[in-house]
């Protein structure tokens, strides 16, 4: 699968960006799936939910099913987080995967710039293959304003298809 990820510092827009990618790319008619990294436990099922209750009984594994969604839940043991290619291929296939987060990973990425930050992670991060920002930043890397959605979707589509 073609694979294009979000990164950049917290509160940069990261989900805003990968929110109107995927909405652009379904415009255009794009299958896409997406990948969010969480920094924190969540939960997605709560108390006094049958789910929660299976769960807290042991099942280590968990399917919730409607006629609209259905999602699977699982416990990982000793805390061990999947990495990306892991996750990835839980997916059935689609055009493209949005990864918000994973920086580290080797995936191409695109970088949400802060307006009040000059750390940018495009210096130390691999495979980072483009800017979004509203200043100016003196490097090689394409750069799009953070208005230029359809811009940035077809440089997407142009990385993703060479």
């Amino acid at each position: 699968m073609k694979i294009v990820g979000i990164i950049g510092w917290k509160n940069v827009g990261k989900t805003y960006f990968a929110k109107n990618i995927i909405k652009n790319l379904r415009n255009r008619g794009c299958s896409v799936a997406s990948v969010k990294h969480a920094h924190h436990e969540f939960d997605i099922d709560h108390q006094n939910t049958d789910s929660y209750a299976h769960r807290e009984a042991g099942s280590s594994q968990v399917i919730v099913s409607s006629s609209k969604r259905w999602v699977k839940i699982t416990e990982l043991e000793n805390n061990q987080e999947k990495n990306l290619n892991e996750l990835i291929n839980q997916l059935s296939e689609t055009d493209i995967v949005i990864v918000e987060g994973y920086k580290n990973e080797s995936h191409p990425k695109i970088e949400v710039v802060s307006e009040n930050n000059d750390n940018y992670l495009y210096k130390n991060i691999s495979n980072v293959i483009g800017l979004i920002s509203d200043k100016k930043i003196n490097c090689n890397l394409p750069q799009f304003k953070k208005n230029e959605i359809n811009l940035i979707v077809n440089f997407i589509l142009n990385e993703i298809n060479e």
